[in-house]
């Protein structure tokens, strides 16, 4: 609280949630284990509610710790509160984003002054096909949600970035994760149609193999964790308010403290002073 009265030197605040709703119908990542609840008390039995949940993590709004792809990686608990709030921007690039498209660099610094050590936050509309919202499609969602150009990892690590998200399952593009490259391959063969799909879009089969060399599988996940530049997913809810796009700002995270985590799901907030 400390920090946050600091930047903002008393100025009247106005907060902005960029989380999504959790629940029984929140979309999770593939074969990863779905959200469950259940009533083990009642208030008409003993008096009072308590609820049970069984879920892995890595489902709905959540911040992944270094652990989540280095076994000494820190953990959730290990990372300070102090280093999840500070200045940072959200980036509105949803006049750029379709099925399957590609963020880079130059997208971004068009449209903001971009800081070192700065929390960033990318808005490309792709929260509105998740869970809860009136166009949710699950299979849009998951599947064709755009992704990072490979030379994001670079420019993130020139800026300092330790903390960065988007309103999609994955900061990695489809291409780079299981769903392009073997999801049910054989069977419901997802990964070959989204592939056709990528070579219809980038210009066949020679295009789609440089733009995603076999090296750069979960590539912000695998080049970046070892660097302490991490990741919060799902983002979405107030995300796409007019006050806060290209707005420099300033932007916290609250997970649960989560001792040994790899991941632990998460509130991200933005704080736009209003003077």
């Amino acid at each position: 609280m400390d920090k946050l009265l600091e930047l903002f030197e008393g100025k009247k605040v106005k907060m902005f949630d960029l989380s999504q709703l959790l629940g029984i119908h929140t979309q999770f990542w593939p074969y990863y284990p779905p959200f469950e609840v259940k009533y083990f008390k009642r208030k008409v039995e003993q008096g009072v509610n308590a609820q049970y949940i069984k879920s892995s993590l890595h489902i709905g709004t959540h911040l992944d710790a270094p652990r989540h792809f280095m076994t000494g990686g820190k953990t959730i608990d290990q990372l300070p509160l102090e280093w999840l709030c500070g200045p940072g921007v959200v980036v509105d690039l949803t006049d750029e984003m379709d099925d399957l498209a590609i963020y880079t660099p130059e997208m971004i610094e068009k449209r903001v002054d971009v800081h070192e050590g700065d929390i960033l936050v990318l808005h490309t509309g792709w929260y509105k096909y998740a869970a809860y919202e009136p166009e949710a499609d699950e299979e849009r969602y998951i599947h064709r949600h755009p992704g990072a150009d490979r030379r994001m990892v670079d420019w993130l690590l020139k800026k300092k970035i330790h903390i960065w998200g988007m309103d999609c399952v994955s900061t990695d593009h489809p291409m780079n994760l299981p769903i392009g490259r073997f999801l049910t391959k054989g069977t419901l063969g997802i990964c070959d149609r989204v592939r056709a799909i990528c070579e219809k879009k980038f210009g066949g089969k020679e295009a789609v193999d440089k733009l995603f060399p076999p090296e750069d599988y979960q590539l912000t996940h695998n080049k970046l964790f070892p660097r302490d530049c991490i990741h919060f997913e799902n983002l979405g809810g107030q995300i796409a308010a007019p006050e806060i796009q290209n707005k420099r700002l300033v932007i916290s995270c609250f997970p649960f403290r989560f001792e040994g985590g790899e991941s632990a799901w998460c509130r991200v907030v933005a704080f736009l002073s209003e003077e």
